[in-house]
């Protein structure tokens, strides 16, 4: 499967929590980038209307209730 790369802007928050979640992969030897993207994958093959719930996750963040 080809790769695509591309830049994201994540809060420090965020970026924080990825960061434990690599130091609790340590042994699979995970990096931010595979983490990242196993989360996106799952999201994106979940069955969910992803339309919908991205529109509302963004509203929720711009607003601070996310």
């Amino acid at each position: 499967m080809a790769k695509e790369k591309f830049g994201v802007a994540i809060a420090e928050d965020i970026v924080r929590e990825i960061d434990e979640l690599v130091d609790e992969c340590e042994d699979l030897g995970a990096s931010r980038s595979e983490i990242v993207e196993a989360i996106l994958t799952a999201y994106i093959r979940s069955d969910t209307d992803h339309v919908e719930q991205v529109r509302e996750l963004i509203i929720r963040r711009r607003k601070g209730t996310l």
